[in-house]
């Protein structure tokens, strides 16, 4: 048992301060192997390096105009202005999507519109707002420009040879575009993470049914499965267990042979009928790494690992399995998608004002939800939305939360605190 932390009278293992359990998780993780796999451009959307791509060639290829207007030698406009302009013959015109024909001399020019290549001999545009026409052949220019003004150089957005993206880069739409721009129709990527999902507890009807007195719908696999899923990983519903721990091991050992990670609700809290702990011991190799962190809601997650697949024991509250998703589920997802630094992803938030004061315990990471209200003069207010954690509806209400850190004993009104934004 590799469980941090010492056992209480009653045999629980003590709480794990939040970032010591997520450090824990996260270093038997990075000794992981991860798989990678080539696909095409398109298919690299939301999927990761696996290794830094250097550029093939300069981009651009040859200079551009930014501007609509004159391809000019820069020193012919030097001192130009409304009172004293200077005189330029036109002496050319750049066609799109063609190399310009002849070359820009002294005191003469070539029409060129945005995106247009510079004809040789120019090293700047004058914007056709700062000409005037003298006639089809002459213009004034009333503006001078520097070398290199209103065009982008040769190599200037990416030179070649110079990393593009580099390894563990999460492709958005605009990376595709800079490959796209650089001719690569192939990637390297990491595989997706495999998610096995399982609900537990003989007290559990499928969320589709109506359930008779005593039961209650599945919550938690649906919603998990949306969390994981906008992760870009790969779902497998294992369908709901029930508390026989012959069946309920069986299930959880195919799981982690079929998946990188595994997550089951409603086995997690200290009881007679508690199956998680056993099962992942059971499991071993090296088996539980954290039972039980300072966290409220979701002090009894249970955290280990089993020949490379994570394995998570979330509580069967909604609110606390979802709150310990965020903390521990969301950072594993990420390093085993290829993302270097799990744990330092930026999170949407905002300043708001504590719209009243708000209790906690010593030594426990408290996680407050909260609705934002609009004030016509200053921040936003932060207006705790309560309920107990097994309430849904708090987290549909909610607009985000804040933190008080473990070494506060709450927070008063008008306390400043930044709401991380749930989306």
């Amino acid at each position: 048992m590799a469980a941090d932390g010492l056992k209480d009278m009653l045999g629980r293992v003590s709480l794990t301060p939040v970032a010591r359990a997520r450090s824990i998780l996260l270093e038997e993780l990075a000794a992981v192997p991860l798989k990678t796999r080539k696909c095409t451009l398109p298919e690299a959307l939301d999927r990761v390096l696996s290794s830094t791509i250097l550029s093939p060639e300069n981009l651009p290829k040859h200079p551009r105009s930014t501007m609509d207007g004159f391809a000019v030698r820069a020193a012919d406009t030097f001192g130009a202005s409304s009172s004293m302009p200077c005189y330029l013959e036109i002496d050319g015109d750049v066609a799109m999507g063609q190399m310009p024909e002849g070359e820009v001399t002294q005191g003469k020019c070539f029409r060129i519109a945005t995106g247009g290549l510079l004809p040789k001999g120019s090293d700047a545009v004058v914007m056709f707002e700062h000409t005037i026409p003298v006639d089809g052949k002459m213009i004034e220019v009333v503006k001078s420009v520097g070398v290199g003004i209103n065009l982008i150089d040769c190599g200037e957005d990416i030179e070649k040879d110079s990393p593009a993206l580099t390894k563990g880069h999460l492709l958005r739409p605009q990376d595709l575009g800079l490959l796209a721009g650089l001719g690569l129709s192939e990637l390297t990527v990491y595989e997706k993470p495999t998610v096995g999902i399982l609900s537990t507890g003989d007290e559990i009807v499928p969320w589709s049914e109506s359930p008779p007195p005593g039961k209650i719908r599945d919550i938690n696999s649906i919603t998990l499965s949306g969390l994981c899923r906008r992760l870009g990983a790969r779902v497998t519903d294992y369908g709901i267990v029930t508390d026989s721990e012959e069946t309920f091991f069986a299930t959880v050992e195919q799981a982690t042979r079929e998946n990188s990670v595994v997550l089951f609700s409603g086995g997690s809290s200290v009881g007679m009928r508690d199956l998680g702990e056993r099962v992942i011991e059971k499991l071993g190799n090296p088996g539980i790494l954290v039972h039980g962190v300072a966290l409220k809601p979701g002090k009894p997650i249970i955290i280990g690992l089993s020949n490379g697949c994570a394995i998570f024991g979330l509580p069967g509250h909604p609110v606390s399995a979802m709150v310990c998703f965020e903390f521990f589920v969301e950072p594993a997802l990420r390093l085993l998608s290829g993302i270097p630094d799990p744990d330092k992803t930026l999170k949407p938030a905002v300043a708001a004002l504590l719209d009243r004061n708000i209790n906690s315990a010593a030594g426990r990471l408290d996680l407050v939800r909260v609705r934002l209200e609009e004030q016509e003069n200053g921040p936003p207010l932060a207006v705790p939305v309560l309920g107990k954690s097994g309430s849904i509806s708090t987290l549909s209400r909610a607009h985000g939360y804040f933190l008080i850190e473990e070494a506060s004993q709450g927070l008063n009104k008008g306390t400043t605190v930044q709401v991380h934004l749930l989306l």
